[in-house]
Formats: C-alpha cells, structure tokens, sequence
C-alpha cells in the first residue's frame, strides 16, 4: 500500500521510493504537523535539485548554507537551524556507520531489538521515536524481523490509532490525532494535579 503520511501524492510518492526521505520524516515529526514533516523531504530534494536524497550530499554540505535551505519559506520545520543541524547529523552518522545506505539499518537487524537498538542509537532518535518507526517498517513497509511488535512498544499493536505507523489514510490520520489530543490533555490533567498535591503539602507544612 502506498504511504499517505503528507496527504500530498508528490511528497508521498518519494517516501515510497527514498527510504532516507521517509527517515528524515520521522526525524522532522516533532513540534510541528505530521503532515508537514512528511512533506519536507521531498522539498528538500527539491529544494537541492535531486529526484532523491543522498546522505553523503547532505553530511557533506555547507552547514550555513543547509539552514538556509531548511528556512526558505515555507520553511521545512518550525526550528530550521537546529532541525538542520540533526538532518545532516543524522546523515553523517549513516555515512560512517552504514556507507551511506539507509537500507542497511534494518536489512542487517537480526531481529527486531537489534532494530530498535540502531534506530535509538542514531542522532535525533530517542526511545519513542525509534519505536514509532520500528512500527512504521512493520506495519506499512514490510520490514517485519522476529520481535518488531514487541521492540515498537504500544505503537506496534494491531490496530491501534497511535501514531504515523497507523496513519494510511484521511479517516486514521484522524484518529490518531484524536489519540494525540487525549494523551496531551491527560498529561496536562495529571500535571495540574500534581502541582496541587505539592501546593496542599507546602501549605500543611507551613500550618
């Protein structure tokens, strides 16, 4: 099935094709819609003159010159200096680790705790972004080592409405971000109450 993840056919279309595109993707998902990250790499191809990306172009390129490229409007994300800055740190570490071949990051995983453990381990990747791409692989681009569900936590649950790995079309593009919205509003809840309970016992102390 063909990703729908920027709900824009062009910028989709290299996802499909550009495994470092759909990478970068995942990296640009954060603070900013989920559609816009996914249609940024393919502006930045664009945007570079290529049908494709190249994760040596990118290592190799001019620092300055790459914020510049993020920050023409529209912007490729909300903070372009640094988002570029963890691109082309991300990029390097694919040259020196994996000779520049995105692919090998998880064709060479022997199962799928090896392929959440080199997912974390690249630059930009945390715990739950790495999971959220481990179910990505798994559920939408047929990378599907021995323990992919387990290693991507609860976003590899069948059926759930989590995050980008459940997104294939408007109606689930939806729902995950009613999923969002709830989680966001609980975590706020909970917050709020802990402040209270330490205002109640800074008050008690104090009587």
């Amino acid at each position: 099935m063909p990703l729908r993840l920027s709900q824009d056919p062009d910028s989709d279309a290299l996802l499909d094709r550009d495994p470092l595109a759909l990478l970068i993707g995942m990296l640009l998902d954060q603070q900013i819609p989920m559609e816009h990250a996914f249609w940024a790499p393919a502006e930045l191809a664009r945007r570079l003159g290529r049908d494709t990306l190249d994760a040596r172009e990118i290592a190799g390129y001019d620092p300055d010159e790459l914020i510049a490229v993020f920050a023409t409007p529209r912007a490729l994300h909300r903070y372009p200096r640094s988002m570029a800055g963890r691109v082309q740190a991300l990029c390097a570490a694919l040259v020196e680790q994996y000779d520049g071949d995105v692919t090998l990051v998880w064709t060479g995983a022997a199962d799928g705790a090896e392929l959440y453990s080199r997912l974390v381990a690249l630059p930009g990747f945390g715990k739950q972004k790495a999971q959220i791409f481990t179910a990505l692989l798994g559920k939408q681009r047929g990378v599907a080592p021995d323990g992919w569900r387990e290693a991507a936590g609860s976003y590899g649950e069948d059926g759930a409405y989590r995050s980008v790995a459940d997104v294939v079309d408007p109606a689930s593009l939806a729902k995950v971000r009613e999923f969002k919205q709830a989680a966001k509003a609980a975590a706020k809840d909970a917050a709020a109450k802990n402040d209270a309970a330490k205002n109640d016992a800074a008050t008690a102390a104090k009587a």
